[in-house]
């Protein structure tokens, strides 16, 4: 009886949150998929033609190629700055939550618009290379995958911190003494025990941050300056642009499918160790 009467307020509680998400997110999401088999004519042309098409081909090559390399940046940067958030001395430790939380408090679109100031031909870093003689001529840094890749990755990195903080944080420090009582070096324990017992936040931070990478636009559009489109540009141009509704919603579904398969693998391989305890 009380188990029952638990379950029923659980429901109850987490009723209104259910019924804002179907609303909000659910019976829009549906619209576009209506749309994607549809429009122009009812049928699954649209897919075929996502799958075939090469402008769209070229643009996923490079969404994925570029959400790899932030990937990649942001979790290694990621595990540095958790690694002297938790292990760090009182002062390390808050000078890496002040590079954490101040992230948090600067949009999207000023980190764009910030970037571009740091990298554009006549930009701080091109103006101050080429005042100290180091360069002839400006590099590129920017409207190109190499801006996109700084822009996103700087946005990310705070996101990828929390999951490797709290594998940090559950391990049992008493196992990294006994390795070094047993003569283990400090490299030797941090890459034979330490990295293998974070891999949970390793793979929970890639997932997460390589889940929100796909989905960028603002940093892409501005850094990118059209020479490096994503799949979240590509929707918006063809909703907006072409018009090609049909198509702009079949890589939307494609691009939801993608990140549902990837929540799916964070919550098999990453899942939290309370939530482990609890299947």
């Amino acid at each position: 009886m009380q188990r029952r009467t638990r379950a029923f307020t659980g429901l109850f509680l987490t009723a209104p949150l259910l019924a804002f998400l179907l609303l909000a997110y659910v019976l829009p999401f549906l619209g576009v998929v209506r749309w994607s088999v549809t429009l122009p004519e009812p049928g699954f042309s649209q897919y075929r033609k996502l799958a075939t098409d090469p402008l769209a081909l070229a643009v996923l090559i490079r969404t994925l190629r570029i959400c790899a390399l932030v990937t990649i940046a942001a979790t290694a940067a990621a595990y540095a700055i958790a690694y002297v958030w938790v292990r760090g001395t009182p002062l390390q430790r808050r000078l890496a939550e002040l590079c954490i939380l101040i992230p948090f408090w600067i949009s999207v679109l000023t980190r764009a618009f910030g970037w571009l100031a740091l990298l554009s031909n006549r930009g701080l870093v091109n103006t101050w290379l080429q005042g100290l003689g180091v360069l002839a001529e400006p590099l590129t840094l920017v409207r190109n995958e190499f801006g996109v890749v700084v822009g996103m990755t700087h946005f990310l990195i705070p996101f990828a911190v929390f999951p490797i903080a709290s594998a940090m944080q559950a391990i049992d420090g008493r196992v990294l003494l006994a390795a070094r009582g047993l003569g283990a070096a400090r490299l030797r324990i941090f890459w034979r025990i330490f990295v293998p017992m974070t891999l949970s936040g390793i793979v929970g931070a890639a997932l997460i941050v390589f889940v929100f990478a796909l989905g960028f636009f603002v940093t892409p559009a501005i850094l990118g300056g059209g020479h490096s489109v994503m799949v979240a540009e590509l929707v918006y141009l063809h909703m907006f642009q072409s018009p090609d509704w049909g198509l702009g919603a079949a890589i939307s579904v494609a691009l939801v499918l993608v990140v549902g398969l990837l929540m799916g693998l964070l919550f098999r391989f990453a899942r939290p160790a309370g939530l482990r305890a609890s299947r």
